[in-house]
């Protein structure tokens, strides 16, 4: 499972030009599920998600957490996070996994996240989406479970 967190001031997903999910300071979050991802991964990933501390603190230090900020998520499933561009120059997608199972996870993160943070706004899987965002910082970065995991 791969996450691409970005602290944002704002982000928003359209789809077809209508907003389906809108933040203010917090999270925008892509979510890339993989062919060996179950549940058990999915709860690690979350953990680690919400107690990253990458909001500043009064002196400019990264030592805040989602929670002590009152911060936000905007979540939007991305399989191309598994993209393979080590053959040729179109990429592979053969480890990302199936539509099905993908889309049951990325709606379970997003349930696991619901439990602990009042505003979780989504995508939605498969679909042709406008992501819109002010990256802050900017900040950002990849929490992959094969590293999580010491997989990787």
């Amino acid at each position: 499972m791969r996450f691409v967190i970005q602290v944002v001031s704002e982000a928003e997903v359209k789809i077809d030009k209508k907003t389906k999910g809108k933040i203010g300071k917090g999270y925008m979050i892509l979510v890339g599920v993989g062919q060996d991802d179950n549940e058990q991964i999915a709860d690690r990933m979350v953990n680690k998600l919400l107690g990253l501390r990458i909001f500043p603190d009064e002196n400019g230090k990264t030592n805040l957490s989602l929670a002590d900020v009152g911060g936000e998520i905007l979540m939007v499933s991305q399989f191309t996070l598994y993209a393979d561009c080590r053959k040729g120059n179109r990429p592979s997608f053969i480890k990302a996994g199936s539509p099905e199972e993908a889309n049951r996870l990325y709606e379970y993160v997003v349930s696991k996240c619901r439990e602990q943070v009042d505003k979780v706004e989504t995508g939605e899987f498969g679909a042709d989406m406008q992501v819109s965002l002010v990256n802050e910082g900017p900040f950002t970065i990849i929490l992959d479970s094969d590293e999580i995991l010491g997989k990787g």
